[in-house]
C-alpha cells in the first residue's frame, strides 16, 4: 500500500478509534492483557483474583469479599463480572421477592452468587450451575470462604442444558421462584424454554437475565416479549468500569403456561 493511500484512510481510522475507544479498551483488557497474564502466570484470571481475595479479605464476610473483587477488577485486572450496580439491583430484587428457591445459571467467580446468598430469606436455597470445572473450583472456595454451606448454596458442575432436566430428580428442585441467567446470552432462550418444558417455573416466578444489551440476547428478548407469558422490564446499566458501554438486566415475571 502506498503512503498516499494509507494517509487517505487515516481520518477514518482515527474516527473509528475515537468513536469506539471504550470497546477497544475493553478488548485490550479482556482479551489481550488477560491472555498475556494467563500465559505468564499459568493461572486463569479467576484463580489470580481468588489469590488476591485470600490475602485482602475477611473470611465469613461476603460483603467484604465482594468489595475486594470489585477493587481487584478496577485496579488490577478486569474481571468481567456483574459489578456493584447490577449487584445491588439483584440483591434488592431477591430481598423483595423472598424466594424459597433460586437457580443461577453461570456461577463464574461466584460474584452474583454471593449477592443472592446474602439476600436469601431464612431457609432459602440457591442452586448455582457452572459448566467449567476449573472455574467452579474457584467459585466453590469463594462461596465457602464467605461462610455459606451446601445447605444454603449448592454448586453444580455441568452444562446447563444437561443439568436442567435433572434438577427435579437429582437435586430435589421442584420449582425455581427466582432464576438468574448469567452464563452465555446465546443460551438464554434455550434454557428458559427448558425450564418451561420441565415445569420448573411457577406462576409469578421472577427470571433475571444479565448482559441482554451487551453482548446482547435479541432472540431471548423477542421471545419473552412476544410469547405472552412474561411481563418484562429492563434495568439499564453500564459495564463495570466502562459506563459508556450500555448494558442491562431483564426482569421477567412468569404468568404461567397459559
Amino acid at each position: 500500500m502506498s503512503p498516499a493511500i494509507a494517509l487517505a484512510f487515516l481520518p477514518l481510522v482515527v474516527t473509528l478509534l475515537v468513536r469506539y475507544r471504550h470497546y477497544f479498551r475493553l478488548l485490550v483488557r479482556t482479551v489481550l492483557l488477560r491472555s498475556l497474564r494467563d500465559c505468564l502466570s499459568g493461572l486463569r484470571i479467576e484463580e489470580r483474583a481468588f489469590s488476591y481475595v485470600l490475602t485482602h479479605t475477611l473470611p465469613g464476610d461476603p460483603g467484604h469479599i465482594l468489595t475486594t473483587l470489585d477493587h481487584w477488577s478496577s485496579h488490577c485486572e478486569y474481571l468481567s463480572h456483574m459489578g456493584p450496580i447490577k449487584g445491588q439491583i439483584l440483591m434488592r430484587l431477591v430481598e423483595e421477592k423472598a424466594p424459597a428457591s433460586v437457580l443461577e445459571l453461570g456461577t463464574y467467580c461466584a460474584y452474583s452468587t454471593l449477592f443472592i446468598a446474602r439476600a436469601l430469606p431464612p431457609g432459602g436455597r440457591l442452586l448455582t450451575v457452572e459448566r467449567d470445572p476449573r472455574t467452579a473450583a474457584v467459585a466453590e472456595k469463594l462461596i465457602r470462604l464467605a461462610g455459606f454451606d451446601e445447605r444454603t448454596v449448592e454448586l453444580i458442575v455441568g452444562r446447563s442444558e444437561e443439568v436442567i432436566p435433572r434438577l427435579r430428580t437429582q437435586y430435589q428442585l421442584s420449582r425455581a421462584d427466582l432464576v438468574l441467567l448469567a452464563h452465555r446470552p446465546r443460551c438464554y432462550l434455550r434454557d428458559l424454554q427448558l425450564l418451561e418444558a420441565h415445569a420448573l417455573l411457577p406462576a409469578g416466578a421472577t427470571v433475571l437475565a444479565d448482559h441482554v444489551l451487551f453482548p446482547g440476547a435479541p432472540r431471548f428478548l423477542q421471545y419473552t416479549k412476544s410469547c405472552g407469558r412474561y411481563r418484562c422490564r429492563l434495568h439499564h446499566t453500564g459495564l463495570p468500569d466502562f459506563p459508556a458501554i450500555k448494558d442491562g438486566i431483564a426482569q421477567l415475571t412468569y404468568a404461567g403456561p397459559g
